[in-house]
């Protein structure tokens, strides 16, 4: 029986290890690879082919969102399972928006995380039971999607978003994206536009308020 390959992302090394312990005891599953950020992710689903990616959300340069947006544009068959200590509905809403098949818990992940593999692997969605009532409130008519302004951005704009709140130039935007700075450039300018901010400040208030960065990382 072939074995579910998975691919660790999470900035915290220690936590890393402790998940690649805790798959060891699944017969069926074997851990690949490992990255510290979203960037890394991206390269390493395309470098090992993961069947199942284990995403965090919270890393430096580009997330665990922005991860995501990227493989589901480059169709990946990786498919995405979410591992976050946040179960607020903006990240559960967003996450799923971008193509993940599952989203669970760090505290409540436990033994129960192999099985959420196993699920995902086949094809299923997995949802912790804390975020799954936040999903199902975002899923009804009218829910708070509506109007949102951040998703009237692209998700290559929801990337630069992320990047430019986060302090990044528009240098190590275009560097961490692999695009032109002038491209960086009038992807941020529209941001700015669709989001009616005028500077830098109140952008990462923008994005403080939504969720897309945190000032506790």
């Amino acid at each position: 029986m072939s074995k579910i390959r998975v691919l660790i992302a999470d900035d915290h090394a220690i936590l890393r290890e402790g998940v690649r312990a805790l798959l060891k005891a699944a017969a069926d599953v074997e851990v690949v690879g490992e990255a510290a950020d979203g960037l890394q992710a991206i390269e390493k689903c395309r470098e090992l082919e993961p069947d199942v990616v284990l995403m965090d959300i919270a890393m430096p340069g580009l997330g665990g969102i922005e991860a995501a947006l990227e493989l589901k544009k480059t169709g990946s068959r990786t498919r995405v399972l979410v591992m976050s200590q946040y179960e607020d509905r903006e990240y559960v809403r967003r996450m799923l928006k971008a193509g993940a098949a599952g989203y669970v818990l760090k505290k409540s992940a436990g033994a129960e995380l192999a099985n959420a593999i196993r699920a995902v692997a086949r094809g299923g969605l997995v949802l912790d039971p804390e975020v799954a009532r936040a999903a199902v409130e975002e899923a009804s008519p009218g829910g708070a999607a509506a109007g949102d302004p951040y998703e009237a951005l692209t998700d290559r704009e929801k990337q630069v978003l992320k990047l430019v709140a986060e302090g990044k130039s528009n240098k190590e935007v275009a560097e961490l994206l692999g695009i032109s700075v002038k491209t960086a450039m009038s992807h941020r300018e529209r941001v700015m536009e669709k989001l009616d901010v005028h500077n830098r400040t109140e952008l990462v208030r923008f994005a403080l308020k939504r969720g897309v960065i945190r000032v506790d990382g």
